[in-house]
């Protein structure tokens, strides 16, 4: 059996000559295949297994086949919730004048609101995500040479950005979740597009160009960012 391992995700390879396109399959029982075409090579399979990464751990989720990895939180004393890859400690209080709060390395949620946990915590991700994304987005404009025509961040379901024809870059709330350094990955990735449609070589050399380390933050996104997004 022809077999293909992308960080901790190994992948049953089913090469058949009348496939034109790569498919990934999750099982029922969370065993992963790639239906390839005759010929293609494992590097384009890496590649496509990368970009989709964030759909497969959460696909792995649902089918409880990474519980170990991926873990619904809760809204209680001590609980963890990560912001900018640092996690934060959960503390419930009786009174403060917004639903949730980060004061003194701590998340402080009103204890009223506790019970809609999950979605004040994306209240407060989605904003903060949009002025720290959209600094950064100012910043590699002028670098890379391009011009959105806005930022948006909301539910991008199992994407942690998208660039439309409008020219407007959307990006996931829960990428406020991850390190710095691999969330400005997930901008400059976004932003090429712009320039390059497709995940062409051009595309790559771009990326390279405005992050020469990129390949580490690529593979550092496609082995961890699927724990990021369930709350």
């Amino acid at each position: 059996m022809e077999a293909l391992t992308v960080a901790d995700l190994t992948f049953e390879i089913r090469r058949s000559p009348r496939r034109k396109t790569i498919e990934i399959i999750v099982d029922r029982g969370g065993e992963l295949v790639l239906a390839a075409p005759d010929g293609l090579a494992l590097s384009v399979m890496t590649d496509f297994v990368e970009e989709k990464a964030f759909w497969i751990y959460c696909k792995l989720a649902e089918k409880e086949a990474l519980q170990h990895a991926i873990r619904v939180r809760e809204y209680v004393d001590g609980e963890g919730f990560s912001y900018l890859g640092r996690s934060y400690r959960l503390l419930l209080v009786d009174e403060q004048d917004s639903p949730v709060k980060l004061v003194g390395g701590r998340f402080r949620m009103r204890r009223s609101v506790a019970g809609q946990g999950r979605k004040e915590m994306i209240a407060w991700y989605t904003a903060h995500a949009r002025t720290w994304l959209r600094k950064r987005v100012e910043l590699w404009t002028g670098r890379i040479g391009v011009e959105p025509a806005g930022v948006a961040v909301r539910e991008l379901g199992y994407r942690w950005g998208s660039c439309g024809h409008s020219g407007v870059v959307n990006f996931h709330w829960a990428t406020i979740q991850l390190p710095a350094s691999i969330a400005e990955y997930v901008v400059v990735h976004e932003l090429v597009h712009l320039l390059e449609e497709n995940h062409t070589p051009e595309f790559w050399l771009a990326v390279e160009r405005a992050l020469p380390d990129f390949k580490a933050r690529k593979h550092w996104l496609a082995a961890n960012g699927g724990a990021y997004v369930l709350l």
